[in-house]
């Protein structure tokens, strides 16, 4: 049996452009608005196109000491070139980018990943601490 955790793959978001890039601040005040984007190619732009696109953004929060993370949001992306006329022939593409917004009274990690329907579940991280 597979665990889930060995269905996604990570690498350096800058050589890597499948890798969900969290931009988030490092420290927050408790009960604060922590502003999260989400972008995925971001220094090596990625595909766009009927065949080969990214499906989707799901961002967790993981608390230190809990068990569970919590879904702070998800993001699908629907527009891939494709019209009635066939596929790459609108004009019309979603970018690969979501912004989050969620409160905390503990630190924890934050946990992006993304789908690629040719290349697979790809994931990124980013540590918030509360002070």
């Amino acid at each position: 049996m597979t665990d889930m955790k060995d269905l996604f793959q990570t690498a350096d978001w800058k050589q890597e452009k499948h890798v969900p890039v969290l931009q988030a601040p490092a420290k927050v005040k408790k009960g604060e608005a922590v502003n999260v984007t989400v972008t995925v190619g971001k220094e090596i732009p990625h595909p766009n196109t009927t065949a080969h696109h990214i499906s989707w953004i799901s961002v967790l929060f993981h608390p230190a000491g809990e068990k569970f993370p919590i879904e702070i949001g998800r993001t699908e992306f629907s527009a891939h070139g494709a019209s009635t006329t066939g596929a790459d022939t609108s004009t019309v593409y979603t970018q690969y980018e979501t912004h989050l917004s969620f409160k905390t009274e503990k630190p924890g990690t934050l946990v992006a990943s993304s789908y690629c329907n040719i290349h697979g579940l790809w994931q990124g991280s980013h540590s918030i601490e509360v002070g």
